[in-house]
C-alpha cells in the first residue's frame, strides 16, 4: 500500500522532508506566479475565444491537484497560448466563440482530453508523443506565434474583425480596416506592450541598481503584466475612455464560482472534439514534459512522464468540472517559478488559493481593464516562441528535419493549426521511411595490423579477393530489407571472384518479417550463384529470434560469427603485411 500511494500520490514523497524555508520559498514563487497568471489567465481565455473569467476558473483547482499529483516540483500549470490557439481553432466551426454553447464545449474538451491522458498514463503511453519530433513542434509553435499574435491586432487596433479559420483569412479581412483604427486604443496597447519589453528585458538589472536585493528585483521584474494592468485600467476609468474614446473593455466579470458539475456527456460531442482534444494532448503533454525535465534536471531532480500525464489529465479533468478548460504546464511560469526558488508543489497550491482569492474579492476591480491591454500580454508572451535558430540549425545539419519544420510551419499558416501538425507528423514520418529505406552501406576491410574493419571508401585497408564484406548501418525492415538485396547481388554479379558474402550486424538492432523473408530469398539466390552467406557481429536480441524461427540452423550455425575477424578467418583470408588502397568492388555511398 505504501508503494502505491508513493506512486500515484508523489506529495507523500517529499512532503516528509519539507521545512519551514521550503514554505517561505514556495509562498514567494507562489505570489509570482500568481501576478503573472492572473492577467496571462484572462487574456489567454479570451485568446481561446471565451469570457476572461474562464481563465481564471482555470487557474485554481487544475492548479491545486496537480499539486498534489505532479513530479516536477517546478512545473506551472494552467492555461497556455498554444492550447488557447487549439481550442479556438478546434470550437470555433461549432459554435459561436463566447457563447453558451461554446463556453460549454470547452468544458466537455477539457474532459476530453483530461481522460485521454488518464488513459495514456495509465497504459504508459508517453513515448506517443515522441512522433512530435523537436523541428515539428519547432515549426508548429513558431507559426502558431504568428497566429496567436496577428489574432490579437484587432483588439490592439479596436476594429471588429470576424473569426476566421485560416491565417491568411485573417490577414486579408484586417488589411481593409486599417485605416479604421481607434488611435486611443492603439495608443494604450502599444504603450503596454514597449511596457512589458522593458519589464522583460531590464527588469531585473533595473530594481537590482535601485538597491533590491536579487530575489526581490526578480520578483518586481514579473510584475509587469500586473502594473499595466494596473494603469491602463486606471486610465481608461479616470478619463473615462470606454465612453469617450470607445476603447473596448473587458465588463462585468462575475464575482465568485462556477457551479461544480460534470459537462455534457454526449457521444456525438465527443466524436466531433476527438481530433482536437487528441491536438491539446499531445501538444500541451510535449510542452510540459519538455519544460519539466529541463528545470528538473538542474536540481538533479526526477519526473515521471507516465505520472505527469496522470497529473495533468486529473488537472483538465478538474478545469471541466470548475467551469474552466484546458490547461498544461506554460513554459514561461516554469522558469519564472524555478526562478523564484519554487520548491515543491506547495506553490502551485498557493498560487490556487490566490487566484481563488482574486476570484472571490477582485474580480470588479477588472470592468475598465481594456481588452488591447489583454491582447498586448499576448502578443509579448508569444513572441519568445518565435523560434528562427533551430530552423538556421537544423537546415545546417539536417535538410530533411528542416523540411519538416518548413512544411509544418506553412501549413498551419495556410491549412489550419491542427491540420498543420498531422502534416508535420505525416512528412516526419514520409522522410523517415525514405531515409531508411535507402541506408548507408559500408563494404569494409582490415585495418592493417589489427582486428578492426573499417569502410574502404574512408580509410586505408587490406580486402579479401573472394570474400564481400557488407555492414548495413541500420535495421532491416520490410522499407529497405529490398534495396540491400539488389546491392549485394549487384556486387556479386560485377565480381566473378566473390565466393563469400558477409552480413555484419553491428548496427542492425532488429530484423522484421518482411526483411526475414528477404535475407532466406537472399541466401537461397546466393547459393545458386555459388556464394555462401555468413553473418557476423549480429546483436544477442536479433540472434535469439533468428534461433527461435530456425533461421540460424537454416543457414548453419558455423556461417554465424562472433566478430568480422572471425568471420574472415573462417573464410580463409590471408592479408599482407604492409597497408595497401584497396580497390572499390563498386562506389558505395561514403
Amino acid at each position: 500500500m505504501r508503494i502505491k500511494s508513493i506512486h500515484w500520490l508523489p506529495i507523500t514523497v517529499w512532503i516528509r522532508t519539507y521545512t519551514r524555508d521550503d514554505f517561505i520559498a514556495d509562498l514567494i514563487a507562489g505570489l509570482i506566479v500568481a501576478i503573472m497568471l492572473v492577467p496571462q489567465s484572462m487574456a489567454y481565455a479570451m485568446l481561446a475565444g471565451l469570457p476572461p473569467e474562464v481563465g481564471l476558473y482555470a487557474s485554481i483547482l487544475p492548479l491545486f491537484v496537480y499539486g498534489l499529483l505532479g513530479t516536477s516540483r517546478t512545473l506551472a500549470v494552467g492555461p497556455v497560448a498554444i492550447v488557447s490557439l487549439l481550442v479556438a481553432s478546434g470550437l470555433t466551426p461549432l459554435a459561436e466563440p463566447g457563447s453558451s454553447d461554446y463556453v460549454q464545449l470547452a468544458l466537455v474538451l477539457a474532459l476530453l482530453a483530461g481522460v485521454i491522458q488518464i488513459i495514456m498514463g495509465i497504459a504508459r503511453l508517453g513515448f506517443l508523443v515522441n512522433f512530435l519530433s523537436h523541428p515539428v513542434l519547432s515549426g508548429f509553435t513558431s507559426a502558431a506565434a504568428l497566429v496567436i499574435g496577428f489574432s490579437q491586432v484587432k483588439h490592439l487596433l479596436g476594429v471588429s474583425v470576424p473569426r476566421l479559420p485560416h491565417f491568411y483569412e485573417q490577414v486579408a479581412a484586417t488589411i481593409p480596416l486599417l485605416p479604421e483604427t481607434n488611435r486611443v486604443t492603439f495608443a494604450i496597447g502599444l504603450g503596454s506592450i514597449a511596457l512589458l519589453v522593458a519589464f522583460k528585458k531590464w527588469g531585473v538589472v533595473f530594481f537590482k541598481r535601485l538597491g533590491f536585493p536579487d530575489q526581490v528585483a526578480l520578483m518586481l521584474s514579473k510584475t509587469g503584466p500586473l502594473v499595466v494592468v494596473v494603469l491602463s485600467t486606471l486610465l481608461v476609468w479616470g478619463g473615462r475612455l470606454d465612453e469617450r474614446a470607445g476603447v473596448a473593455i473587458v465588463g462585468t466579470i462575475p464575482q465568485g464560482l462556477p457551479p461544480f458539475g460534470i459537462p455534457l456527456l454526449d457521444f456525438g460531442v465527443w466524436m466531433q472534439l476527438l481530433p482536437t482534444a487528441l491536438a491539446v494532448v499531445f501538444v500541451g503533454y510535449m510542452e510540459s514534459i519538455s519544460v519539466a525535465k529541463a528545470l528538473a534536471s538542474k536540481r538533479r531532480e526526477k519526473v515521471d512522464a507516465n505520472q505527469e500525464l496522470l497529473a495533468l489529465g486529473a488537472a483538465d479533468v478538474a478545469a471541466a468540472m470548475t467551469g474552466g478548460y484546458p490547461v498544461t504546464g506554460g513554459f514561461s511560469r516554469s522558469v519564472v517559478n524555478f526562478m523564484a526558488g519554487a520548491r515543491s508543489g506547495i506553490a502551485s497550491i498557493i498560487t490556487a488559493l490566490l487566484i481563488l482569492l482574486t476570484v472571490l474579492m477582485l474580480t470588479p476591480l477588472f470592468y475598465f481593464l481594456p481588452r488591447a491591454v489583454l491582447a498586448s500580454i499576448v502578443i509579448v508572451a508569444v513572441s519568445s516562441l518565435l523560434d528562427w535558430h533551430t530552423l538556421q540549425h537544423t537546415w545546417a545539419y539536417n535538410k530533411a528535419d528542416a523540411l519538416a519544420l518548413i512544411a509544418t510551419f506553412a501549413a498551419v499558416l495556410v491549412i489550419g493549426v491542427e491540420m498543420g501538425i498531422l502534416v508535420g507528423v505525416a512528412v516526419t514520418i514520409a522522410l523517415y521511411l525514405w531515409r531508411t529505406s535507402r541506408p548507408h552501406v559500408a563494404i569494409v576491410g582490415r585495418l592493417p595490423g589489427t582486428q578492426i574493419y573499417r569502410n574502404i571508401a574512408r580509410h586505408k585497408v587490406e580486402t579479401c579477393p573472394h570474400v564481400l564484406a557488407v555492414r548495413v548501418d541500420e535495421s532491416l525492415y520490410f522499407a529497405n530489407t529490398q534495396f540491400l538485396e539488389d546491392l549485394v547481388l549487384s556486387l556479386v554479379a560485377d565480381n566473378p571472384s566473390i565466393r563469400a558474402f558477409v552480413l555484419i550486424g553491428t548496427a542492425i538492432n532488429f530484423i522484421d518479417a518482411s526483411a526475414l523473408e528477404t535475407l532466406e530469398s537472399l541466401a537461397e539466390r546466393l547459393r545458386d550463384a555459388g556464394v555462401e552467406m555468413h553473418f557476423a557481429a549480429i546483436k544477442g536480441p536479433v540472434m535469439d529470434r533468428l534461433e527461435a524461427v530456425g533461421f540460424v540452423d537454416a543457414i548453419g550455425r558455423d556461417h554465424f560469427h562472433l566478430h568480422t575477424h572471425d568471420a574472415m578467418r573462417a573464410l580463409g583470408c590471408v592479408y599482407e603485411d604492409q597497408p595497401r588502397q584497396s580497390q572499390h568492388p563498386v562506389e558505395v555511398p561514403a
